[in-house]
């Protein structure tokens, strides 16, 4: 029995001697993955320095006849070289951006792994959504019950999640998300005004418009217990086609991926761009009572330009999501036909192996 420890010990000094020199591989090869990342972020450099200098002496041949066909060749294989580049960027470490590094200070947020990058967007999903039933469970209470306590609860649950999607959503773009710049500002308004409602006084003005900011909060919830639902199905199809980007998002307004389904969810998205409407116009008409504080008239103005920003982004954003819906229809057809996706007994897409 004695004897047995100082095997068991022998044999785990041996299994650490294996381990160290395990890890002594590993370092090496981590400092060589680094040497190839600066090696490939010196390329990308040089490639984009040479094709700009390349185009701007294509703007001169293109006014030459003789040199169009020429030109436009090397335009399109110029746009091809681009595209190329903005991939391999993606597998590469990006820098963060002014607002994560006062955030996060230096601090390395890139994902290089594909599979760890879905991962990653999927848990974004998730959090929306938790936080989402959540905001729609307390906007009811608020309803059911006045006790301030509450009231500055949801509200500080407000803040927090605006904030934290800010954060969010800034990692989500450094590893490639192309989330438009208005919905990421829609956000820190957003952030913005959460705290001014959580500094509110409760005066008279805040107990006129208490009840139809709570029926906002539960509405909005549900619009993005909609959106949730709608883009697992949207991203199961487009993964099963290959056209999918892995971290592409849902937003408080249009989708990045709505492609299908438009008619369904647009009514929703603009019924709650018109509640933002008529969020303002109440509190403009409250910013006349003799209780109005501060916080009324600049929280007014602050739903008009969520209104108006989620509006015109929208609008201008549907007729690339139409032409794109088109053209993934297409290649779903041409796809179809060439026998690599088919659909299974439930009417899903599947993509054969």
């Amino acid at each position: 029995m004695d004897d047995s420890v100082f095997e068991e010990w022998d044999e785990l000094s041996s299994d650490f001697k294996e381990l160290e020199v395990t890890n002594k591989t590993y370092m090496e090869k981590l400092e060589e993955i680094d040497s190839y990342q600066k090696k490939c972020l010196k390329h990308i450099e040089h490639q984009k320095y040479r094709i700009g200098v390349i185009e701007k002496a294509l703007k001169d041949l293109s006014k030459q006849p003789e040199y169009k066909e020429r030109v436009d060749e090397l335009q399109e294989g110029i746009f091809k070289r681009v595209a190329h580049l903005h991939e391999i960027e993606q597998t590469l470490p990006r820098k963060n951006g002014v607002y994560l590094k006062i955030i996060l200070g230096n601090v390395n947020v890139s994902i290089l792994n594909k599979e760890e990058k879905f991962k990653y967007k999927d848990e974004y999903e998730k959090f929306k959504l938790v936080l989402s039933i959540i905001g729609f469970v307390m906007s009811l209470l608020n309803l059911s019950v006045r006790f301030r306590p509450l009231e500055l609860s949801f509200i500080f649950l407000l803040v927090w999640y605006y904030c934290t999607l800010t954060i969010r959503e800034s990692i989500l773009k450094v590893n490639g998300s192309r989330i438009k710049g208005w919905w990421r500002l829609h956000h820190f308004l957003s952030t913005v005004a959460a705290g001014i409602l959580l500094i509110w006084p409760d005066t008279q003005t805040w107990a006129q418009f208490r009840t139809q900011f709570m029926w906002f909060n539960a509405y909005i919830s549900v619009v993005q217990y909609l959106q949730f639902r709608y883009q697992r199905g949207v991203l199961y199809r487009l993964k099963a086609l290959g056209e999918r980007h892995n971290m592409d998002i849902t937003i408080e307004g249009f989708h990045s991926w709505m492609w299908r389904g438009l008619s369904f969810l647009l009514p929703f998205l603009f019924f709650g761009y018109v509640f933002q409407l008529y969020n303002a116009y109440v509190l403009y008409l409250l910013s006349y009572s003799p209780t109005s504080t501060w916080h009324v008239p600049v929280l007014s103005l602050m739903f008009l330009i969520l209104f108006i920003g989620n509006t015109a982004t929208t609008i201008m954003v549907i007729p690339d999501k139409v032409k794109e819906k088109v053209k993934l229809r297409y290649h779903y057809v041409g796809q179809r036909l060439s026998g690599n996706i088919k659909e299974n007994h439930d009417g899903h897409l599947k993509k054969q192996e």
